[in-house]
């Protein structure tokens, strides 16, 4: 579906108009009004109504918020697309103007499809345009920068969703060696030589029973007078089995969504190149399968990280932080004078349970920091929560073989435990600079919730640009 953004035209003609709506009084005592009340329409969000007759979808909304908006102007779009109108417009008036960057997301994100296995697919040819009474070039901008936003965002979900077997640790570099050539980045790969020559056994051993090599790749962008250094490090689990600590049947279900730290940093960097926004990013992702065979690493390994510690491993299902060690002690040897670090990661499913399906947890040290990363979520129209380090959590880690254990040895609180366990791998002058962002619950759900459908959401990008922004 195309969308676009005009100044009124009396010549223009559309299908369809999308009124969204959040009372009964701005509809009077018109006939539109009974005609809704007849078909139990409420002025709550998820409701959307079409009127064939009068040519108008309403939608409602409850709140000036960029969820409660987002959500409208998605519900209003769905049931564009399922109708045969080849048009369809919203007139912006002061207060939608107010709260465009949630419409345009929301337009976007909500007309999204996941079709790549579909025998039959239709191509549409629907257009939607959101149109204002004079030229307004704060409105174009808003346009301009949120289409790339949430481009990108369905561009992650689309990696997301795509099979195993269709995308693999090489199928990461092809898509990272893209961007590179489109926004003049620098690319390295890294295959496993590298990793077995710099020490890196931690991500080496994850990967090794896989017949897909490793790959560490590092993406750069570096633009004329750059405000601020970031690394953007992200788990690309191309899929996780387990290894021998093999899941259940049911918990294998969805694991091609393990790569969604990785796909999220991949297009956030994407996306800030393509802003022109005065911030040099480093994307350092860990292209991995964790596969079961003769040669897989297995539970009483000790293996040995590049910054020298060495981790007992009591459960190769904790795998991710293995692959994140590495890759956050590669990323501060390599880059030099780092202001921030995030990391990206779907860690685990504790964080689901405490948290549910569509929150983000956030980690670190620096409570200012963890605090400007909750609110660029929250303004970004993403979920999440800070979760607070504590020293009592950090002796369930504890190994009485080595530095450090991958699990914790309680099953409670097993999303701050891997956080801290990571927090191993952050060099003391970096403590202060780093934060860890556990996205496993939103990242990938099984149902459609909001402007999101069933499968990928490609939670992180926005809310990583939003802080990328704040930052600058």
């Amino acid at each position: 579906m195309k969308i676009n953004f005009i100044e009124n035209s009396k010549n223009r003609q559309n299908d369809i108009e999308i009124i969204l709506v959040n009372s009964k009084k701005e509809l009077g005592t018109s006939i539109e009004l009974e005609l809704l009340e007849s078909l139990d329409f409420k002025f709550k969000d998820e409701n959307v109504a079409l009127l064939v007759e009068s040519r108008k979808i309403y939608s409602s909304f409850e709140e000036f918020t960029y969820d409660s908006l987002a959500i409208a102007i998605s519900g209003a779009i769905k049931k564009f697309k399922s109708t045969k109108f080849k048009s369809a417009k919203l007139v912006l008036n002061k207060e939608l103007e107010n709260n465009f960057k949630a419409l345009v997301e929301g337009a976007i994100l909500g007309s999204y499809e996941f079709d790549l296995y579909k025998s039959s697919k239709t191509k549409s040819n629907q257009e939607f345009c959101f149109e204002v009474n004079s030229k307004n070039k704060e409105l174009e901008t808003i346009f301009k920068d949120s289409m790339i936003i949430a481009n990108a965002v369905n561009v992650s979900r689309d990696m997301i969703n795509t099979a195993p077997a269709d995308f693999t640790p090489l199928t990461f570099v092809k898509e990272a060696e893209k961007i590179a050539k489109e926004f003049e980045l620098e690319c390295q790969v890294f295959g496993e030589k590298y990793l077995e020559k710099e020490k890196m056994m931690s991500m080496h051993s994850v990967g090794r029973a896989s017949i897909y090599e490793s790959q560490l790749i590092h993406l750069k962008y570096k633009p004329k007078k750059a405000k601020t250094k970031i690394v953007l490090v992200g788990k690309g689990l191309t899929y996780d089995s387990g290894g021998l600590s093999l899941k259940p049947a049911d918990f294998m279900i969805t694991m091609k969504a393990d790569k969604s730290g990785g796909v999220a940093v991949l297009n956030t960097i994407k996306a800030i190149a393509e802003l022109k926004l005065p911030i040099e990013v480093h994307a350092v992702i860990g292209a991995v399968e964790n596969m079961v065979g003769g040669n897989a690493y297995k539970p009483d390994d000790i293996l040995r990280a590049k910054n020298g510690k060495t981790i007992e491993v009591r459960n190769t299902d904790a795998e991710g932080r293995l692959v994140l060690a590495d890759c956050l002690c590669y990323a501060q040897d390599e880059i030099k004078n780092i202001d921030y670090i995030f990391d990206f990661a779907t860690l685990t499913g504790a964080c689901v349970v405490g948290l549910g399906e569509y929150t983000t947890g956030i980690m670190g040290n620096n409570a200012k920091l963890k605090q400007k990363a909750l609110e660029a979520c929250e303004n970004s129209g993403e979920y999440a929560t800070k979760l607070d380090f504590n020293r009592y959590l950090k002796k369930c880690i504890k190994s009485e073989i080595a530095d450090v254990c991958n699990i914790s040895n309680t099953r409670y609180g097993g999303a701050i435990t891997a956080g801290m366990f990571l927090d191993n791998f952050i060099y003391e002058e970096n403590k202060e600079k780093w934060v860890h962002f556990d996205i496993a619950g939103p990242a990938f759900v099984e149902k459609a919730w909001g402007y999101n459908p069933y499968g990928a959401s490609g939670t992180g990008v926005r809310f990583a640009v939003e802080l990328a922004k704040t930052l600058a």
